[in-house]
């Protein structure tokens, strides 16, 4: 299981939100190219972005953001408000490595299907497209976790199989940004009913012991942030266990 830390940016800055709300965000003094650079320079072979103000419609941080993409040599996983097939294709052309796809796969009963036959093709999706699902109490939450969808989430899960899409990001919202641990619970239930999805995990993880009860499921690999920049997990502990797991797998 390999560790990816995250980056969430709001107007420019370094920032976490508490359970997805913009009211308690916590701003940190350390720029996005400083994070990137301290990552890379400790071995670090892929970053997780999410634009905060892209998930609000919001794109004034992309140029920003692609100005940074194209002179690192990391793997970027990107999300926030990608709701087009040609937004998709845009990040995918500016270096973008893996595209995150979360509220427009849910409201929009054809996005998936066309996303799969215009951009990737189903040999591909896996590999440059993530489905990100939101969770609380099993229900799936779109649009800043504000709406609630009916669709049941194993019967989703089954639907991006089918179309191609085998990578999931599940954050699990009761424990987002809480350091409260990871939603075990849910995801073993996530690879119990798909054994072979490809799934990363989000949501309260705040130590390496959350990360080894991950490891013990068979979790693809999980999203770690506000632990790191609270001090719970230092970098120098993701690089060695990013080593082993790439040494081992």
């Amino acid at each position: 299981m390999y560790i990816i830390p995250a980056i969430d940016i709001l107007n420019g800055k370094v920032v976490r939100l508490r359970e997805g709300d913009y009211e308690q965000a916590t701003f940190y003094d350390v720029t996005l190219e400083e994070m990137i650079e301290k990552y890379k320079s400790n071995g670090t072979e892929f970053i997780h972005i999410i634009d905060l103000n892209g998930a609000k419609g919001d794109f004034s941080n992309q140029k920003y953001l692609f100005d940074i993409i194209n002179k690192t040599s990391i793997k970027i996983q990107y999300g926030g408000g990608i709701r087009s097939i040609d937004k998709v294709k845009e990040l995918i052309d500016a270096g973008v490595h893996r595209v995150i796809v979360g509220t427009q796969a849910i409201t929009n009963v054809n996005f998936l299907k066309e996303l799969s036959e215009e951009v990737c093709g189903k040999e591909k999706c896996q590999d440059q497209v993530v489905v990100a699902i939101d969770v609380l109490d099993e229900v799936i939450k779109y649009s800043g976790w504000m709406e609630s969808s009916p669709i049941k989430l194993m019967d989703y899960v089954d639907k991006c199989l089918n179309l191609g899409f085998f990578r999931f990001l599940c954050t699990d919202i009761d424990k987002d940004g809480k350091l409260g641990g990871a939603g075990v619970s849910l995801y073993k239930k996530l690879l119990e009913h798909s054994p072979f999805i490809k799934l990363i995990a989000s949501g309260g993880i705040s130590s390496m012991k959350d990360i080894e009860d991950l490891q013990k499921i068979k979790v693809e690999s999980c999203v770690v942030g506000k632990a790191i920049y609270e001090g719970r997990i230092s970098i120098e502990e993701i690089k060695d266990w990013n080593l082993k797991a790439l040494i081992s797998f």
